[in-house]
């Protein structure tokens, strides 16, 4: 008899240990991440690592794709759920499609990161002496350098051919093997290229005038997941403030970084430091709309400025915790 209880008991204290660990099972999240190894968008890979996103009670599976293109379409067939670093424009061109993709934050605030480059030995000396026959790189199309691009064709009225180049090692290959006039990258990236005299900045995104207080690229979500799941998204976006001020406070992180992206110390903290502000990554900034959509509607990825409620049906950006 006295087994007959105590494996009954058992039996009660194994369903409600069940029943414990169910409650407190963590949310997954896929990702879809822009370009790996820019510091911007290695928020979730380095929370993730410190363990910031797990004390949210959330487990990340990160995909990294060749840039916001290729992202934004993951987003949209739901093979992810959250998008990092996708070009503004090219989201609220998707959105006026009526594709499920909603904007849940700024990823960065300004173009000051990306810069444009040659080789040591090429003519070119500025992005405004690009020539017809200079074939001038970007990633995807849809993406931030996509619209920087044809800012500089716009800006310089230059005839130059924009060309769809993909990562910042793909473009570094294709310029140094002369496949590609002037290659981009965002730092740490190429820095060492530039101390060693293989290649030089020959334009910055903030020289096209009207981007550079614009959120030019955004962290979205699957419209879909966020109807269903609101408070595991908005517990996302917790997290990844948290991360992103941890990353400028704690030394630690450059550790993470220097093991994930295998950049060496000094080169991330003269990026961080020349290119990479935290107001600028911060993801509660949403800036200048209206030239945004401009410009959107000028390159053809928007055929008209959205509406007030349209924008308020696309930003749905979860409050910050007080």
């Amino acid at each position: 008899m006295r087994y007959g209880q105590w494996g009954r008991h058992a039996l009660a204290l194994a369903m409600l240990a069940a029943t414990a660990t169910g409650a407190l099972a963590n949310d997954s999240l896929k990702l879809a991440i822009g370009q790996r190894g820019n510091w911007e968008t290695a928020i979730a890979e380095l929370g993730n690592r410190a363990g910031i996103f797990k004390k949210h009670n959330l487990d990340l599976e990160l995909l990294y794709t060749a840039g916001a293109g290729e992202t934004l379409q993951t987003i949209i067939s739901g093979a992810a759920d959250i998008g990092i670093g996708v070009g503004t424009g090219g989201a609220l061109g998707a959105f006026a499609k009526g594709a499920p993709v909603r904007g849940i934050g700024n990823a960065t605030v300004g173009a000051n990161d990306l810069y444009w480059y040659v080789k040591a030995d090429s003519p070119l000396k500025a992005i405004k002496d690009a020539t017809e026959k200079t074939t001038i790189a970007y990633s995807t199309a849809g993406s931030s350098t996509n619209m920087i691009v044809l800012g500089f064709v716009k800006t310089f009225d230059l005839k130059s051919k924009p060309t769809k180049t993909g990562s910042p090692p793909a473009t570094l290959t294709a310029v140094m093997s002369d496949q590609v006039d002037v290659g981009w990258a965002a730092p740490p990236f190429g820095l060492k290229e530039i101390d060693e005299g293989k290649i030089r900045i020959v334009g910055r995104g903030s020289d096209v005038p009207s981007m550079r207080n614009q959120t030019v690229r955004l962290v979205i979500v699957n419209a879909d997941r966020l109807k269903k799941d609101k408070e595991v998204i908005a517990r996302f976006m917790d997290a990844y403030r948290e991360t992103l001020h941890w990353m400028y406070t704690d030394p630690k992180a450059l550790a993470y970084y220097k093991d994930f992206s295998g950049i060496p110390e000094n080169l991330t903290k003269k990026a961080v430091s020349e290119f990479y502000s935290e107001a600028a990554l911060d993801p509660d900034r949403i800036e200048d709309m209206d030239s945004v959509m401009a410009d959107a509607v000028a390159s053809k990825f928007l055929p008209a400025p959205l509406s007030k409620e349209q924008l308020a049906e696309f930003f749905q950006v979860p409050p910050r915790k007080k």
